[in-house]
């Protein structure tokens, strides 16, 4: 199987969440998420994504060098848009990349590590089911919406679930 099933299982999860909130509700700060808004939190999820697939041309990733775009925090039709984008941009085949970071701030020297294509798509899945996990809350906090059981739940989480329920 490959990883583009469940990115797009989740951001199409992500999206549908999303689509009844207004504009305000997507803006709004949340006082349970330390005065974030769920608009923050999809431009976070979105642009690891983003860094990722440039990366992947360049064969470099940098997380930390991701653009933080105002945009994608305020115009909630400007995110949904980028959802689809997303869902169709991680179709590529695995190949070897460099992961950049920087560990603590300011180090002058940032660290480097062999990964490749796969294993950072699956890094950004457990990424957005943890965001995915505190905008659970951020919607909950803002909106009357009633969101999937599993949405904001780990794979391994949702299957360790339903074994015990047997």
């Amino acid at each position: 199987m490959h990883l583009k099933y469940p990115i797009q299982q989740l951001l199409r999860q992500l999206q549908e969440a999303l689509e009844p909130l207004t504009d305000h509700q997507y803006t709004a700060p949340i006082d349970l998420l330390s005065t974030a808004t769920i608009g923050q939190h999809v431009r976070h999820i979105l642009e690891f994504f983003q860094e990722l697939d440039k990366g992947y041309d360049s064969g470099t990733v940098n997380y930390d060098r991701r653009s933080r775009s105002h945009l994608l925090e305020i115009s909630l039709s400007h995110a949904i848009r980028q959802l689809s984008a997303t869902a169709l941009a991680v179709d590529r085949p695995d190949k070897d990349l460099i992961l950049i970071a920087h560990l603590t701030p300011g180090d002058p020297e940032p660290f480097a590590i062999r990964t490749n294509y796969s294993r950072e798509l699956l890094y950004n899945i457990e990424h957005m089911v943890h965001h995915m996990a505190l905008l659970r809350i951020g919607i909950a906090a803002v909106a009357e919406i009633t969101l999937p059981a599993q949405f904001g739940v780990a794979a391994s989480t949702i299957q360790f679930r339903q074994t015990c329920a047997q």
